[in-house]
């Protein structure tokens, strides 16, 4: 019974899982170019500035402060739903979502230095990354896993030829993100 009720949880959660890692590695890179590109507008630049040469403890709190900034949006999630306006809620929760990751992300990228220098923060990034990355390991090791990313890369490919030959051969061609950079 219990090899039964495994293979249904692994079932129902595996594609959850990969669906989870999947949207997090795309949202993560695009998110975080888009972020970069923001940062080289003068006015947010100062602010990064400014970010890293606060003191450790002002940090901390910096980098947790996107998560009461994305409050108001989640109460308006909540306000749509209470109203039966479930799209909107629905679109509430995935723009905070993707607020919230972009500034945490960035957040991430400027207070690290500063954020290294606390022994409990360290040991906290080192858990949480060791058991994110047994976790990537786990889901791209599935072969659903393995057959996405082949049909995306086969995509890829069909997508470039397509456009190659669509544009004269004058014009130079994008190179195609290195595999390490792309999310795919």
């Amino acid at each position: 019974m219990k090899r039964y009720l495994k293979r249904a949880l692994e079932l129902l959660l595996m594609p959850v899982a990969a669906a989870i890692v999947f949207v997090e590695d795309v949202l993560l890179h695009y998110l975080g170019q888009a972020m970069a590109a923001l940062a080289k507008w003068p006015p947010v630049a100062r602010l990064e500035g400014w970010l890293r040469g606060l003191p450790a403890w002002a940090a901390v709190i910096a980098f947790v402060a996107p998560s009461t900034l994305v409050l108001p949006i989640k109460l308006a999630a909540v306000w749509f739903a209470y109203q039966h306006q479930f799209f909107l809620s629905g679109l509430s929760i995935v723009i905070g979502k993707m607020l919230a990751t972009a500034l945490v992300a960035r957040l991430y990228r400027v207070l690290h230095p500063t954020l290294a220098t606390m022994p409990w923060f360290v040991r906290a990034e080192t858990w949480l990354f060791n058991w994110r990355d047994r976790l990537y390991a786990f889901v791209r090791a599935l072969p659903a896993w393995q057959k996405a990313r082949a049909l995306v890369r086969r995509m890829r490919s069909w997508m470039a030829g397509l456009v190659s030959s669509v544009l004269p051969s004058t014009h130079k061609r994008a190179r195609p993100p290195s595999p390490e950079k792309s999310p795919f």
